[in-house]
């Protein structure tokens, strides 16, 4: 180990480096489940947030979104499946109480929802 290395950076990428890491232990405390949509609608007055009812199997939880940019149809939304994180905290966002956070990649052009290749139960846990 170099001085310019710690235990924490050492054989970590430039890009890595740049970013906080984590330890194992802190990413093993996300609860991350696939569930559907079940209902998606535009929050009143919020350019980008959709309100979405989302079905874990053994519950339904409300989640709110800045994914509105993102979607053609409200209509396309329903049916589909999505990892979550369902372990945050809640957080009231524009009076809507959101309990958890889809998981998506990128931005503007190269935004994607990220999608199971098959069907599965809702409340699946992400391993």
């Amino acid at each position: 180990m170099t001085e310019e290395t710690t235990p924490q950076t050492e054989g970590a990428t430039a890009t890595e480096s740049a970013e906080t890491l984590i330890s194992y232990g802190d990413f093993v405390k996300l609860t991350i489940r696939v569930g559907t949509i079940t209902t998606a609608e535009v929050v009143p007055d919020a350019d980008k947030l959709l309100r979405l009812e989302v079905d874990f199997g053994d519950e339904t939880r409300q989640i709110v979104s800045g994914i509105r940019d993102f979607v053609d149809t409200l209509e396309s939304l329903v049916g589909t499946q999505a990892p979550f994180i369902t372990n945050l905290a809640p957080r009231t966002i524009r009076g809507l109480e959101s309990q958890g956070m889809i998981l998506a990649v990128g931005d503007e052009d190269t935004f994607a929802f990220l999608r199971p290749d098959r069907r599965v139960p809702p409340g699946t846990t992400v391993h």
